[in-house]
């Protein structure tokens, strides 16, 4: 595994014979009589942390997956759609080889409540199940209201597009109907938020489909923070590829946007209007509903965890992965829950057995393009610590602000090995 040392990692491998692993990831057969294992959320997090807990502790274990919906439509990409580079489509999987190769009970259901006391799971369905271990990866939730005429409704005529699927296809359609000279208006979150680059990522994309197809056009990013992730990369891109068609207003500066008036397709900031033919309006967010049904957020809207084992600190048996949870210096990404995942699970396989927990590392890699021939990357290296998930010194980095054409364009080729990569390592 790409996120534990390989010592640590050998040292329990063998100790988990006594669940009896086999070394073989394809199963079948009857359900297992050992201990369950509950996964809520069948996202990049909650997927991958079932499918290595099959591959760590074998066949012995139970592992239920609980998902509401049959197919899981990835954020990471979606903004390829927005911007008319795919279809939805390519951004679709489903469960169905965690089932049948990794012999993963997977129920497609929503939890309706989580006892912590008894360690069960209810479900809307009616069904009730017990854990020895729940894993819980929701994602996340906004906070509705939290920009006054913001709600759930709103987001119907004013997409986030922030979940993948139907809202992306709403955002989509939006900029198609939208005539040239049109005005499309982002406004961006505060921190924390989920995939610190992706309102930037999305804003390209958009100038790369309106220069193409609407080029009287231009885009309006009132954000609430006075910095972005890789803003120097995407500033110098902007000016190069799109220059004059993409404004960035800080916070500072009248870019806090607290009002939204969906009738007159208006957002305010600063006592400023700024109306627009399009407007998308990603709102501030907090950890997954359920999260919080279940005791396991704190007064931040995210969950407090252990470093190293993703463990709740409000609740025992419990780990929260992904975005939902207080992560220290890792982003909230897909790629990060990936990383995760594969840690709470080598850790929980571990306690099962009554090992203690190892020093584990993470890793996130991050890719944004700007056009379909233009990449940029960050990534790092983390390690837990006393005081939660630190940067690594010296690990990592971003693409060089200096780069001939030929290394944006390697890099907008390895963000599409990478989404195939991360997405063949989780669901199939």
């Amino acid at each position: 595994m790409q996120n534990l040392n390989r010592r640590n990692f050998l040292k329990y491998a063998g100790a988990l014979s006594v669940l009896g692993a086999s070394g073989c990831a394809s199963l079948g057969g009857s359900a297992a009589s050992g201990p369950r294992i509950v996964v809520v959320g069948g996202g990049f997090g909650g997927a991958t942390c079932a499918k290595y807990l099959r591959k760590l502790a074998g066949p012995a274990i139970a592992i239920t997956l609980i998902e509401k919906n049959r197919q899981y439509v990835t954020c990471p990409f979606s903004n390829t759609v927005i911007g008319g580079l795919r279809t939805l489509d390519t951004l679709t999987h489903n469960y169905d080889t965690l089932a049948t190769k990794y012999n993963i009970d997977v129920v497609y259901d929503t939890v309706a409540g989580v006892d912590a006391a008894t360690k069960s799971v209810r479900l809307q369905g009616g069904k009730k199940l017990s854990y020895e271990r729940l894993v819980i990866s929701p994602g996340i939730d906004f906070k509705w209201g939290a920009l006054e005429g913001y709600d759930e409704a709103a987001s119907e005529i004013l997409p986030h597009a922030w979940k993948a699927g139907a809202q992306t296809t709403l955002l989509r359609k939006q900029l198609v109907d939208m005539p040239d000279g049109g005005v499309v208006v982002m406004v961006a979150p505060g921190d924390p938020f989920r995939c610190p680059p992706g309102p930037y990522e999305r804003a390209s994309l958009i100038a790369h489909y309106l220069k193409q197809s609407k080029p009287k056009s231009k885009i309006v990013i009132l954000d609430a923070k006075d910095k972005f992730s890789k803003q120097g990369l995407f500033q110098d891109a902007w000016e190069e590829l799109y220059k004059g068609m993409i404004e960035w207003v800080p916070g500072s500066q009248g870019g806090k946007v607290t009002r939204v008036d969906v009738k007159t397709h208006a957002v305010y900031a600063d006592n400023s209007e700024h109306k627009g033919d399009v407007i998308n309006v990603i709102p501030p967010q907090k950890a997954g509903n359920v999260a919080h049904t279940a005791g396991l957020a704190n007064e931040t809207g995210w969950c407090p965890v252990d470093p190293r084992t993703f463990e709740s600190k409000l609740h025992p048996n419990i780990h929260i992965i992904g975005d939902a949870c207080l992560g220290g210096k890792m982003p909230k990404s897909g790629y990060a829950a990936h990383s995760q995942a594969k840690v709470c699970a080598a850790q929980i396989a571990a306690l099962l057995i009554g090992q203690p927990p190892v020093d584990p590392s993470w890793i996130n890699t991050c890719y944004s393009l700007i056009a379909p021939d233009y990449g940029i990357t960050v990534a790092a290296v983390y390690r837990a610590t006393a005081e939660g998930i630190v940067d690594v010194p010296g690990a990592g980095g971003v693409s060089p602000r200096e780069a001939p054409h030929s290394v944006r364009a390697a890099e907008a080729i390895y963000a599409d090995g990478w989404y195939k990569s991360v997405t063949a390592d989780a669901f199939s």
